[in-house]
């Protein structure tokens, strides 16, 4: 599972989701992305599970990127806990993940395969998603 090794802050606040992605939105690395639609928070384990997605349908052939890492704790009070008393503990960590950031790379595969893989990943996620290639204006 994705998390940072050490931050400096355990809790964070929620923060805002307007606007479009800052960095990250072109192909730095492979052939084929999953460029992600909508602003939304995806955890490390729709992260992790769509990877496994896009690996085994490529039967372990070519190269994936994630170009995107869950640095947000998101805190949760236990159940049946009266209102006040604080903010809960951390309990899992997100990206956030705004318009037009590429989450996916993968490169050494067929365009087929390839957005076979990227279509399997994408029912992973919380979010809308397109597949994109190297030569694809990003925005």
């Amino acid at each position: 599972m994705l998390m940072p090794k050490r931050v400096k802050f355990r809790k964070q606040q929620r923060g805002r989701r307007a606007g479009t992605s800052k960095g990250g939105t072109y192909m730095a690395f492979g052939d084929y992305g999953l460029q992600a639609l909508e602003a939304g928070w995806v955890t490390a384990r729709q992260i992790e599970a769509a990877r496994i997605a896009i690996t085994r349908h490529v039967k372990r052939g070519g190269k994936v990127w994630i170009r995107v890492f869950p640095d947000k704790p998101i805190t949760k009070k236990p159940l049946e806990t009266r209102m006040g008393k604080g903010k809960g503990n951390p309990e899992e960590w997100v990206a956030v993940v705004r318009p037009a950031r590429i989450l996916y790379e993968i490169e050494g595969v067929p365009p087929d395969v390839a957005e076979q893989a990227m279509r399997l990943a994408s029912h992973k996620l919380s979010i809308k998603t397109k597949f994109v290639t190297r030569h694809h204006d990003p925005r």
